[in-house]
């Protein structure tokens, strides 16, 4: 037995206030379509026959009273009248703009956790491009002047505070140019600069079994010509072996290196050549000595001041 019908098994409906149908009328048509839906083969074929709709009608009256249930005409006929008019079958809503607001608010927690996800990655990148990218390059301007007031309090000679002036004003003249790639470059060469004027040591021809003293290379301009290079080490006053900004003559990039390779002509080259192949130690091994405040260091070899850091 169905919900409605046992809803209103005890009673025959009364007549409503104001001419309206009662609700348990109600209720019994649409326990009657319920009936003639579950019922799917008795239905069939019989709603387009006039007769046979006679006796489905019938088969409904006995059905009800199988039940105990005493269902008045009207209410057999409005369920009949119901069921052909599919009053209470359930239509979907046409396709339109609110029905699809709709089901994309019904599925919110589907493609909630990909927009949220979304949004979460775009903040990240967001959050990486201004601690790598905006903040830097608003500090700059500061970073530049402060890093050059640093260099020039160590600087002990006119040569290193000439060199100094012109990194800065080169990287001022970048920042005006809007020109940030030239203001970072002028920076690194400060930074470069400050870092060796606060440094003391001497060269020392490197001198280990399993390492070079020395290399050459072919230049690309010139395939006849060789480059000879003395590789060397900066060693402070408490023997430590230093690192030390080295610009590259082969890059034009300053790096931070604990050897390099010092250009020479082709007779220091065979001098140091010789002193190592005699006994396998170099005793001339002292390249050259730099003092604190200053940039260059005075070299006891000759050498052209180019370097190389990779060889």
């Amino acid at each position: 037995m169905s919900a409605a019908a046992e809803a209103v098994k005890t009673a025959a409906p009364a007549p409503a206030a104001g001419g309206q149908q009662p609700l348990d009328e109600v209720m019994l048509a649409m326990d009657v379509v319920d009936t003639l839906r579950r019922r799917e083969r008795i239905v069939k074929n019989e709603l387009d026959d006039l007769g046979r709709e006679e006796d489905l009608k019938e088969r409904l009256r006995k059905i009800y009273a199988a039940q105990g249930i005493e269902v008045p005409d009207h209410v057999i006929e409005q369920g009949v009248a119901a069921l052909k008019e599919e009053r209470f079958t359930y239509k979907p809503p046409p396709h339109s703009i609110g029905t699809r607001l709709a089901r994309i608010y019904i599925n919110r927690g589907r493609w909630g956790k990909w927009i949220g996800g979304l949004v979460g990655a775009a903040m990240l990148v967001a959050v990486i491009n201004h601690f790598v990218f905006v903040a830097p390059k608003a500090a700059l301007p500061a970073d530049l002047a402060r890093v050059h007031t640093e260099a020039l309090a160590l600087a002990q000679t006119d040569q290193a505070r000439k060199t100094l002036e012109r990194y800065f004003n080169a990287g001022q003249a970048a920042l005006r140019d809007q020109d940030m790639d030239g203001a970072k470059l002028a920076m690194a060469e400060l930074e470069a600069a400050r870092i060796a004027l606060g440094q003391e040591y001497r060269l020392r021809i490197v001198n280990r079994a399993d390492e070079q003293s020395g290399v050459w290379r072919i230049p690309d301009l010139n395939t006849k010509a060789r480059n000879y290079y003395i590789i060397v080490e900066a060693v402070d006053p408490a023997g430590r072996v230093l690192t030390v900004p080295v610009e590259n003559e082969e890059t034009k990039r300053i790096e931070r290196v604990k050897v390099w390779g010092l250009r020479v002509d082709q007779g220091t080259f065979e001098s140091v050549a010789r002193d190592k192949r005699d006994d396998g130690i170099i005793e001339r091994d002292r390249f050259g000595y730099k003092a604190r405040g200053t940039l260059v260091p005075e070299y006891e070899m000759k050498t052209t001041g180019g370097a190389i850091t990779k060889w």
